[in-house]
Parts: C-alpha cells; structure tokens; sequence
C-alpha cells in the first residue's frame, strides 16, 4: 500500500514508440498487401509490376528493421532528421502503391492522409506543413505527368482534405501536447508534494499509526516507532492490534472504537508500558476512506504528553505550597507570642520554692516541649519566608562544595561516609543562601537514606538538549542532581514527597523538602525526582542561568 494512495496513471496520449510502432507495422502491411496483389494478379498490372513491388517490399522491410532497431533495441529517440526520414520514405512508398494501382483512380489514395496524421502529432507544425506540401507536389506530380490525367474536381478534393488534415492534426497535436505538459507539471507538482509530505512525517516528533479494518499495519512513521517502542518493518502488513493491548491499552481501545463504531477519539490519554519506562501519551483517531466501495482505515495520532503532564503536576505543587506557605506565616505569628508567655510563665512556676519534685518535672517537660514547637514554628517561618532576595553572579559548583562540606559536620553524616563532586565551573545568577540551603537539603536527604554506608554522587554543569522537560521554559538552563544508594522512596511518599509535613524518616519534620521546591521555585527553575526501589534516588534541579530582564529591571 501507499499512504499516499496509488501513483499517477499512465497518459491516454500515445508516446512516440507507439505511433512508429505503428507506422512500422502499416507499412509492412501495404508493401506485402501490393506484393501479394501483384504476384497473383489480382490487379490488371504492367510487365515490371512485380518487380517494382518485389523491390518496395525488400526496401520497406530493411527500412522498418533498421528504424525498429534503433527506437526499440538501442532505445534512441527519435529526433527531427530520423522522423523526417521516415515521413520521406512513408511518401516514396505511398507514392509508389498509388502510381500502381491507378493513379488518380486509385483506391489506396487515403493512404497519404493516416501519414500526414502521423506526421502532424509526431513533429512540430512548420515540418508538418513541409510533408504535406511534399505530398502535394508528388500526388499532384504522379496525376498529371504520371498518367497524364486532366486536373479535375476529384484531384482537387483529395488536395484539400490532404490540407485539412494537416491543419486539424496539427492543432488537435498542439493542444494535446498543450495539455500533456499541463498534466507532466502537475505530476511533478504531486510527486513533490508526496516527497515533502512524507519527508515532513519521517521527522515530525508525532507519532502516526494506520491500521486497516483487519487490525493490520498499514503505516508507522520513526515517530511512532520510538514512542510504542517496536519496528515497522517487522509488523508491516500483519495484525498489530494484539501488540498495541499490551502496550498501551487505552490506545487500542481508542482505535478499535474508531474501527467498529466510528468513534473518532479527540485527544484520549493512554500510558504507554515498555520494559524501559512508563509514560503517558494524547491520542486522537480519525477513519480515512481510500475509495467509497472499500473499507475505512484508521488513523492514529499520538504525542508523548508525559512532560507535559510532569509540568503540570510540577506547577500545582508550587501552587499548594505557595497556599500552605501562607498559612504557616499566619499560624507561626499567631501561635509564636502566646506559646512565649506559656513557657515564660511554666519556668516562673518550676523556680518557685513551694514546687515539688513532680511539680518541677512537669514544667521541665512542659518548656522542653514548647522550645521543640517554637523550633518547629521557626521552621515554619523559615518555609515560609523563602525568598530570593539577593540575586548576583556565582559558581553552582562552588555553592555545592562549600554545602557538602556543612553536611559532613553534621551528626547524622557518618564519618566514612563518600560524597563525591564531579563537573566543572557552573556559573549562574542566583540567590547564594537559598541554593546552599537547596543542596545541603539534599545532601543531607541523601546521607540519612543511605545510612551507614552512603555513596552520594553529586554533579553540576549544563543538561544535554534532550534532559529538560519540554515546555519548562528554562533559558540557558544549569543543572544540580544528587545521587544516592539507599533503598529509594516509597510508591505511597512519591506523590506528596515535597509536601510539609511528609516524610519517610523518624523523627523528621518534613519540611526540608518543602523548603527546597519553594527557594528552586524562588528561581523559576525545576526539580525533578526519579527513584527506583533498592536502586537509589536522584534528585534533579534544573535552574535557568540568568535572571529575566524584567527580573533584573
């Protein structure tokens, strides 16, 4: 099948092999047809008669097979002396047949006009008018000096129609020829279409599927191959629809609605499952009928739409961690002056001399407590003030550095723990503080999830062109991803991993996370977590390396 329907038919014109093809065979025809005529005396004929068609029958047979071989064997064209040395000997044979039979009584006159036809379509009008005025001449010649016949009506006729023939051929040749041009361009025009179109969906990011009624591959475009994860070559032709329920089985739910009902399916979310990933991708179908009697195939339009999606769950977290950011000021403030005045006045009530043992042991436990929730509401104030306040030129890879070394000092970084630093100079514009703060968040997240025995990797530079999610608008983005071992994030913590409050570790606030979308936030950047079970966890942070002009207005 062609996916862009059958080729161009052949033109109803005749091509020049097959008009001298047939000159050939017509006259071979008339040469044997006056040679058998002559050697059986079908005719009354003169003395040399025989003779004289003896030697046009071998002449016409060694012309037609010297012409035949140079258009058909060598496959030459045939050009303007060739086709005049066939119209001259087509007029010496006619000529001769003519003179035989009778001249001006000859029945075999029309024989000239078939060979002004030929000539007219075959040459261009100037040569077309030299053949007839040839004609003309030798006709005329053979009536009047050849049988010594008067000029009559008769012979005026056939000179007129020998012209009219000329004159419509001709114009009838130049309007074909006319229109066949017309149809060659426009054949181009289409050939050139079908190649820019098919050069345009060999390389489109979209992926285009065409399955016939049967469920079999019509068409599969680089796209589609890459995104379903299999080879056209080896399902061209064969039913395909069994594999597409394995891999995504929205997608062929959405096709095979479109194949029996009519369905057409506009913008269907489908999740794609390959061994490597799993991904979501937007789908639309739609039927395409080829001819009115045959059946319609379907047409599937797809795009992996998982950055996309990625983007948007990315945006409605900062979004609720803007709303809970706002909230946690207004508690923190609210909550901050009296819990104060509570601890102030409980200490007050431990010193005093009538206060037993008991006594004393409740209020150090009532001030404990009120200095670990002022802490926790300082980390409150601390989430919610995040902000990029002092925004100049730095070196990322130097922020990394000097924040590794705080988390090494840290009591809950082993001291054989390995943190290695890899990439160069990451120069950027950015708020100093707030991107310490992000790394040694995530430094630290990584020591305590690999424990006793962590490895974290962590790495700056630029990403490659194809690492950042498509629609972040990231400019001249810069990059910080920290690299664990440990046993990785649970499936039940991944959806709500950066919100307050949530976190995996005993005895954690769940706040540090948080803290680290919201100052990455701060700089209209990204991040991004991958984690595999038993496999580690990578955070990723794409930040852009300039601020925007209004930015810096």
């Amino acid at each position: 099948m062609s996916w862009f329907g059958a080729g161009s038919r052949g033109s109803a014109i005749p091509t020049p092999q097959t008009l001298l093809r047939s000159v050939y065979v017509g006259r071979l025809c008339v040469a044997i047809a006056i040679y058998l005529a002559a050697a059986l005396k079908f005719a009354v004929a003169a003395p040399l008669d025989l003779l004289v068609t003896s030697f046009v029958l071998v002449a016409t047979v060694v012309a037609t097979s010297a012409s035949y071989w140079y258009t058909h064997f060598l496959r030459r064209s045939a050009g303007r002396t060739f086709l005049y040395g066939q119209a001259l000997f087509d007029v010496g044979l006619i000529t001769t047949v003519v003179h035989i039979t009778g001249g001006p009584q000859s029945d075999l006159t029309p024989l000239y006009v078939p060979l002004i036809a030929v000539t007219a379509v075959l040459m261009p009008p100037a040569s077309t008018g030299l053949i007839t005025a040839l004609v003309g001449i030798v006709y005329f010649a053979d009536v009047f000096f050849g049988h010594r016949t008067p000029m009559t009506g008769q012979v005026a006729l056939q000179l007129l129609v020998f012209v009219a023939v000329a004159a419509v051929t001709a114009y009838f040749a130049s309007r074909v020829s006319v229109m066949g041009a017309e149809r060659e361009a426009l054949a181009g025009e289409l050939r050139q279409a079908r190649l820019e179109a098919a050069d345009v969906l060999r390389n489109i990011p979209t992926g285009i599927v065409t399955v016939d009624q049967a469920g079999h591959l019509l068409y599969c475009n680089p796209a589609a191959e890459q995104i379903l994860g299999f080879k056209e070559r080896l399902w061209r032709g064969r039913p395909i629809m069994p594999e597409f329920a394995k891999i995504a089985p929205e997608f062929w739910a959405a096709i095979t609605a479109t194949a029996r009902r009519g369905v057409r399916a506009m913008r269907v979310e489908a999740t794609v499952r390959r061994a490597d990933r799993t991904f979501t991708i937007g789908v639309t179908t739609t039927t395409l009928e080829v001819e009115p009697a045959t059946e319609p195939r379907v047409t599937a339009i797809f795009t992996d739409i998982s950055d996309s999606k990625r983007l948007e769950e990315l945006h409605l977290r900062a979004e609720r961690l803007e709303a809970v950011a706002e909230l946690s000021a207004s508690l923190a403030h609210e909550i901050k002056n009296p819990l104060a005045s509570i601890r102030s006045s409980v200490e007050q009530l431990g010193r005093a001399k009538r206060a037993n043992a008991d006594e004393k042991f409740l209020t150090s436990l009532v001030v404990r407590e009120s200095d670990r929730l002022s802490r926790l509401l300082s980390e409150f104030l601390d989430f919610s003030r995040v902000r990029a306040t002092e925004c100049r030129p730095l070196d990322l890879h130097t922020v990394a550095g000097a924040a590794i070394r705080l988390v090494r000092e840290h009591p809950d970084c082993p001291e054989d723990v390995v943190i290695d630093l890899s990439g160069g100079a990451t120069p950027m514009e950015g708020d100093e503080d707030l991107l310490h703060r992000v790394v040694s968040n995530l430094v630290l997240n990584a020591v305590q999830a690999g424990g006793k025995d962590a490895r974290v990797v962590v790495r700056t530079g630029r990403p490659g062109p194809q690492e950042v999610p498509g629609g972040a608008g990231i400019e001249h983005p810069v990059m910080i991803s920290v690299t664990d071992n440990g046993p990785g994030i649970p499936e039940n913590l991944r959806a709500r991993l950066f919100e307050p409050f949530v976190t995996g570790r005993v005895g954690g606030t769940g706040l540090g996370l948080a803290i680290v979308q919201r100052a990455v936030d701060a700089h209209r950047g990204l991040v991004l977590v991958d984690s595999v079970a038993g496999r580690g966890t990578t955070f990723t942070v794409y930040l852009p390396a300039a601020r925007r002009r209004e930015e810096a207005a």
